[in-house]
């Protein structure tokens, strides 16, 4: 019975994607935020998507946030999955809008998490002053700027207060990177290192959070302004119903999250509102390192 429904399945989904693929494709972008493990289910999810649309979906895949949104400002995708810190930045014009929000654990939020080496004597963002540090993305919310507000709002920058940094590019890999100690800290996504602790939990579990950031909102997903409102309308109705029928539920089950959600821009309001504090304590460092003499000019 279950085979016969399975096949059932695949055929219906065949058949509406035969009938999309004579139209022009809905380009999808993807980031960092889509893990290792998630693409098992990309594939399924784009035939899904192909099927409900009535239109071909193809996911644009691109290691990081920056590609992705040099791929929006240029017209060249009509959504994508991106992050607060890249959502919030000012833009004149704006190329974008607010599509949906994943609900994870019943609510559109997330935190940045700072971790360690489990086994570590590391217990503060203190203990980890002169060592190693692994960032995920220069324009990720919970790797980068979150970490980079705590220095900042501390009266120092990354570069002087850990003895050398590196981006991933990639949140899996930054915990991967902290519990394989080639990094002695990092900063990642609390959504990614939970995920990570069901499926790959011989690498999570060799990590500990030593600082969790208050709640932000989730990653969003958003349209380009080029995107015509007919397809923008439809793919928000899709990703708000998959939560309302069996198959959507069992996509979102596969990303272990609730639902997509319909939310205002003001739930990121906090992220903007942290970058425009880390802006404001790194032009006022910069500003202070320019007036202490130098080593050589006191000679």
């Amino acid at each position: 019975m279950l085979r016969t429904a399975i096949a059932v399945l695949l055929v219906s989904l065949s058949i509406g994607v035969g009938r999309a693929e004579t139209q022009t494709p809905i380009r999808f972008g993807l980031t960092a935020v889509i893990v290792q493990e998630h693409l098992r289910f990309l594939d399924r999810w784009a035939l899904y998507l192909s099927n409900k649309m009535d239109r071909p979906v193809k996911f644009v895949r691109r290691k990081s946030y920056r590609e992705v949104m040099d791929l929006l400002e240029a017209g060249r995708l009509d959504f994508a999955w991106i992050c607060g810190f890249p959502f919030v930045q000012p833009r004149d014009p704006e190329f974008l809008e607010l599509l949906a929000v994943p609900v994870y654990k019943g609510k559109p939020l997330y935190n940045s998490y700072i971790i360690v080496p489990k086994d570590s004597p590391y217990r503060t963002l203190d203990d980890l002053k002169g060592k190693v540090f692994a960032f995920s993305d220069p324009e990720s919310n919970s790797g980068f700027l979150y970490p980079q507000f705590l220095l900042a709002t501390r009266g120092t920058k990354p570069q002087n207060f850990f003895r050398q940094t590196f981006f991933t590019y990639n949140h899996a890999e930054t915990v991967e990177a902290v519990a394989d100690q080639v990094a002695d800290g990092g900063a990642v996504d609390s959504y990614i290192w939970e995920y990570l602790q069901i499926l790959r939990p011989e690498i999570a579990a060799r990590t500990r959070v030593i600082k969790i950031s208050p709640a932000f909102g989730f990653p969003p997903l958003v349209s380009s302004k080029r995107t015509e409102a007919k397809a923008v309308e439809r793919m928000k109705s899709v990703l708000l119903g998959m939560s309302e029928e069996p198959e959507g539920r069992q996509f979102l089950a596969g990303f272990k999250l609730d639902a997509f959600g319909d939310f205002p821009p003001e739930l990121f309001d906090g992220i903007g509102q942290m970058a425009n504090d880390t802006r404001k304590a790194l032009l006022w460092l910069a500003s202070a390192e320019k007036r202490v003499p130098s080593e050589t000019s006191r000679k």
